[in-house]
């Protein structure tokens, strides 16, 4: 009897202990943990592209955490991700979706920033999605009507150059071209070449001449600027000159001023018409007199 239950005893033991085991291993296969004091951080995704509850976090490569929750919110995907408590972040930290082989599983890297300012755990962190074969397939297969239309195309424009560069006249010419350009190209280097020495020295007086005219404004600074105010002052005069001949111009059409009043009074130029027209008659009596008979003088001189 005594034998039966130390049986029963280590029986239990060893069921307890296995139990204990069996939860351990399930805990930690599925992330699970009694006291936890991991961290927890939110993150929107656009696109999870296949992404499961219990999947890996990495820093750097190194797995420190899991996918704890997935949910979706209005436009995007919400993840909860639980981290080593050991990890500092920084606020300008990035969180990459990315794929961990060619089947498609996924897990999300994070990479540390450089800003001294640690990362706001109560703020939902906006993470990025390198694309993986699968998801590049799956675009493709969205615009394949679009690829066939531009292969199309290019075979069309293909063939049209083929025979373009099949015509024995265009590529004739073409040819011509060339070697016209070639001989111009030949031509217009030995030009250059003939005259290397000339084109240096004018370029050299360019300069000289250049460096002359610098120094004749240097020295002669102020002279020119005596020079411009001098000017200056003409043209003030020279416009002060005109604007009293518009003046006297005015005055004159005007009939303002004598000469205005000799050129435009009518009566005054029918007085000289008349007055001319008179001397004019006297000439011709006194000519025709000295002409005949000559003048007849009754003077009294005492």
């Amino acid at each position: 009897m005594k034998n039966d239950r130390k049986a029963e005893i280590k029986v239990g033991i060893t069921s307890i202990i296995s139990l204990v085991l069996l939860l351990w291993i399930l805990a930690w296969a599925k992330n699970f943990q009694f006291i936890s004091t991991d961290k927890e951080i939110d993150i929107a995704f656009e696109n999870v592209s296949g992404l499961q509850l219990d999947d890996d976090v990495s820093v750097r490569g190194m797995r420190k955490g899991f996918v704890k929750d997935i949910k979706l919110d209005n436009t995007n995907i919400l993840v909860k991700i639980s981290i080593d408590e050991s990890v500092n972040l920084s606020a300008d930290t990035q969180f990459w979706l990315t794929s961990v082989d060619l089947m498609g599983v996924k897990k999300i890297e994070i990479i540390p920033g450089t800003s001294p300012e640690p990362l706001d755990l109560n703020v939902v962190q906006r993470g990025l999605f390198q694309a993986d074969i699968s998801t590049m397939m799956g675009t493709i297969g969205s615009v394949k009507d679009d690829l066939f239309t531009i292969v199309n195309d290019v075979r069309i424009s293909l063939s049209a150059l083929n025979e373009y560069l099949t015509d024995e006249k265009m590529m004739h010419d073409l040819k011509s071209s060339l070697n016209n350009l070639n001989n111009v190209t030949a031509k217009l280097d030995r030009i250059i070449s003939e005259n290397s020495a000339n084109i240096n020295r004018i370029t050299e007086n360019t300069a000289a001449i250049s460096e002359e005219t610098k120094i004749f404004f240097d020295e002669n600074k102020e002279s020119l600027k005596s020079s411009a105010a001098n000017l200056n002052k003409i043209l003030v005069k020279s416009d002060s000159l005109i604007t009293k001949f518009n003046f006297l111009a005015t005055q004159t059409v005007e009939g303002n001023n004598n000469l205005g009043k000799i050129l435009y009074d009518d009566s005054l130029m029918m007085n000289i018409t008349e007055s001319l027209q008179a001397l004019n008659k006297l000439s011709k009596l006194v000519l025709l007199q000295l002409q005949t008979d000559g003048f007849k003088v009754d003077a009294n001189i005492w």
